[in-house]
């Protein structure tokens, strides 16, 4: 059973016990993404969550990493569109020591002035290594031509030029404006009590400044193209189109479409793009959803000979899937959406990431139960209909390696 509590600054503490294992796995879930940065310093979500490694707390960057693999655990951390999220991995009676190694990251940082230039080479060095990857860069292209210049199109690692820009000051200023207790959740789950989980956020985030963190800036589907490098062994792009918010009545209807068209491989593209002409090793299709809007998205990579077949191929494929969906490809989704919600509980991260999207999504705890009732009102006909208004949108279009594809 899921517990919530609600701290007096506004902590939101929750956690869902596992009976019968002896881990636990503990995060906590900052809406401080890439979508909430101010354009000149597009990065710093990506760049403050490395920064706080460097020391935090009293302890050194050795002594933090001591500390959590002295007991066998693991400390991670993740920065997307959306948020921000630092989480530990131990065994059951060391849950405290994970809760405290992220409170002090998140807020006693030992920023400094060395520190900060070393870790912008590291990051410019991660910029160009996905550069390189034509596989990785290629959705960032996606995001640009989908949203433009909008938060929710700039690339979460940011640029060169804004990377470098960002100072001591700006790193205080963003945990100071992203880490308020009011947007923050700190989750458990695994072996867990959800009395000493609350006992040890009271201790350890009594002094996280109260109050909520600024709404992020509504974002509009724009669609558009863009066209990288040509210098490629293969040839890759991408295909968007506006897709349905989270929370939209038609959003796991979109996601069945989806699935059906590109999501395993069972799917319609794989089978007639790998499996039938042998045109792609990769291809596929998902659906990202956000709080305020979504991205409907085909991916393939392939050889250059074989870009124009290929692409033309995929238009196909889409155009026609809608009018053509049958009751088994939709039962076949459902079945498949249902085992991976259930199946990605079976762990402690699974049951904590769960947790983490539906608080953030519903503001409240929801049951599997409740997911798995929606999954099973889906019908046909609403799957039909959300995949007709998904490719009825203006396309959003990304290629490195060939010309741009024609949207279908």
């Amino acid at each position: 059973m899921m517990k919530l509590t609600t701290l007096s600054n506004g902590l939101s503490v929750a956690s869902r016990e596992m009976p019968g294992i002896e881990t636990a796995a503990v995060g906590l879930y900052a809406r401080a993404g890439s979508r909430h940065e101010p354009a000149p310093l597009n990065g710093i979500a990506h760049l403050f969550e490395h920064m706080v490694f460097k020391g935090a707390g009293g302890r050194s960057a050795r002594e933090i990493s001591e500390a959590i693999e002295d007991v066998g655990g693991d400390l991670n951390a993740c920065t997307d569109r959306d948020g921000t999220n630092f989480t530990a991995s131990v065994m059951a009676e060391h849950v405290g020591l994970g809760v405290e190694l992220i409170a002090d990251m998140v807020q006693r940082p030992h920023f400094s002035e060395a520190e900060l230039e070393r870790e912008k080479d590291v990051v410019l060095q991660e910029l160009s290594e996905a550069r390189d990857t034509p596989n990785d860069i290629i959705f960032d292209e996606l995001w640009a031509a989908a949203f433009g210049d909008q938060p929710l199109g700039r690339p979460v690692l940011g640029d060169e030029t804004s990377v470098e820009r960002v100072t001591i000051a700006d790193l205080h200023d963003w945990r100071l404006d992203r880490y308020r207790a009011g947007g923050l959740t700190l989750i458990a789950a695994g072996k867990v009590s959800h009395e000493e989980l609350v006992a040890f956020a009271e201790d350890r985030f009594a002094d996280l400044p109260a109050g909520r963190m600024p709404a992020e800036e509504p974002a509009q589907y724009t669609g558009g193209t863009r066209v990288g490098r040509t210098s490629c062994e293969q040839a890759h792009f991408a295909l968007g189109f506006p897709g349905p918010a989270q929370l939209a009545p038609a959003y796991w209807a979109a996601r069945f479409f989806s699935d059906i068209v590109g999501g395993g491989a069972s799917s319609r593209l794989f089978q007639q793009v790998r499996e039938e002409r042998g045109l792609a090793y990769s291809v596929y299709s998902s659906l990202a959803p956000y709080s305020d809007t979504g991205l409907f998205y085909v991916y393939a990579a392939t050889a250059r000979r074989e870009s124009a077949a290929a692409a033309q191929l995929i238009e196909e494929v889409i155009a026609g899937a809608a009018a053509s969906l049958t009751d088994r490809e939709v039962e076949r989704a459902r079945t498949q959406a249902r085992a991976a919600l259930l199946m990605s509980m079976e762990s402690p991260w699974g049951q904590a990431h769960y947790v983490a999207r539906q608080f953030f999504l519903h503001g409240r705890l929801v049951e599997p139960a409740e997911v798995v009732a929606e999954l099973e009102s889906v019908t046909l006909d609403d799957v039909r209909e959300a995949g007709a208004k998904m490719l009825a949108g203006p396309p959003a279009q990304a290629t490195i390696g060939f010309p741009a594809v024609r949207a279908a």
